[in-house]
C-alpha cells in the first residue's frame, strides 16, 4: 500500500479534534460541477467576535485523460492564485505541481514547484518556493503496517535547516498510534486512534514541551459518535478544562449542517466560551 504524505500521517486523530469544530465562526462553503466537470467553490467566514468576513472563490478543471489538473482561486484579501498539476504523466506515481500567488494590493508573490512521487511503500515530496527561497522535503515509509517519516526546510538565502520534523508509528485495520517529534525534537507529540465500532471512534493526544519543561504534559481526549446515517456527534476535552461539543446533521442529500461549542469549565463567564456553526452545500 501507498503510505500517506507526511502531513497526513496523523489525519486520524487530526480529523477527530479539528473537523466539524467552526468554533467562534459563521461559515458557509458553497461546492458545484459544471456539466464540463469545472468545480467552483465559494467558501465564506464571519468572525462572531470581530464580524470580519474572510471569503474565497476557487475554480478547478481535472482533465483525467492527460492527468492534468487546474485550480485558480481569489480571496476578500486581494490574493489571486493559481496552480497547474501533471500527475503520471512523466512516470507512474510521479506527481509535478506549478503554483503562484499574488497580492493584487501589494507586492507580495510567491512561486512554487512541487514534486510528489509514491510507489508502494513510499511517498516523498520536494517543494521549492523561487521567490524566498526555499526547499521543504518531506518523506514517508511504511512496511507491514510501521509508518517512518521525516520533514526539513532549508533557507537557501541564509543556508541554514529551518525546520525538522520526524514521525513513527503503526496502523492496524481499525487503529493508529503515532509519536513526532517537531521543532528540532523539541515538541513531541503522542496520539492514538481507535474505530472502536462501526459507529464510535476515540482518541487521545499528549503533547510536551522540552524547552518548557514547567508546563507539564497536555492532553486531550475526543470521541464521535454515528447516531443514524444521516448524523453523528462529537466531544472533546483536555486537561486545562476547554470542552468542545459538536453536531453534524445532512439536511438533505448534499447539504450538511454542524453546530458546535468551546467551554471553558474553569471560568463562567460567557466571554470564555465559543459558538459556531458551519453550512456546506454540494451539487
Amino acid at each position: 500500500m501507498i503510505p500517506p504524505n507526511y502531513s497526513d500521517i496523523c489525519k486520524p486523530v487530526n480529523d477527530l479534534f479539528s473537523k466539524d469544530y467552526p468554533f467562534g465562526a459563521l461559515k458557509l462553503e458553497v461546492k458545484t460541477t459544471t456539466a464540463n466537470g469545472v468545480t467552483f467553490t465559494v467558501n465564506g467566514a464571519q468572525d462572531i467576535k470581530s464580524g470580519s468576513i474572510i471569503s474565497e472563490l476557487k475554480g478547478k478543471y481535472t482533465d483525467k485523460v492527460n492527468g492534468l489538473t487546474y485550480t485558480e482561486s481569489w480571496n476578500t484579501a486581494n490574493l489571486v492564485t493559481g496552480q497547474v498539476e501533471v500527475a503520471n504523466k512523466f512516470a507512474k506515481g510521479l506527481k509535478v505541481e506549478l503554483s503562484g500567488s499574488a497580492a493584487l494590493s501589494s507586492s507580495k508573490r510567491a512561486l512554487r514547484s512541487k514534486i510528489n512521487y509514491q510507489q508502494d511503500n513510499l511517498f516523498a515530496r520536494v517543494n521549492v518556493d523561487a521567490l524566498s527561497p526555499s526547499v521543504v522535503a518531506d518523506v514517508t515509509v511504511s512496511r507491514d503496517g510501521a509508518l517512518a517519516g521525516a520533514e526539513l526546510a532549508y533557507d537557501l538565502a541564509s543556508g541554514a535547516v529551518t525546520k525538522t520534523n520526524s514521525t513513527v508509528g503503526y496502523s492496524g485495520p481499525d487503529y493508529q498510534v503515532t509519536l513526532q517529534g517537531n521543532n528540532s525534537l523539541n515538541l513531541f507529540q503522542l496520539a492514538f486512534y481507535q474505530r472502536v465500532t462501526a459507529n464510535v471512534e476515540a482518541g487521545a493526544r499528549a503533547v510536551y514541551d522540552y524547552k518548557n519543561p514547567e508546563g507539564g504534559v497536555s492532553a486531550e481526549l475526543g470521541a464521535k459518535y454515528v447516531l443514524d446515517k444521516d448524523a453523528y456527534v462529537k466531544t472533546k476535552v483536555d486537561n486545562a478544562g476547554r470542552l468542545g461539543l459538536s453536531f453534524t446533521q445532512a439536511l438533505r442529500p448534499g447539504v450538511k449542517l454542524s453546530l458546535a461549542g468551546l467551554f471553558d469549565t474553569t471560568r463562567l463567564q460567557e466571554n470564555a466560551h465559543k459558538m459556531g456553526a458551519a453550512l456546506n452545500f454540494e451539487a
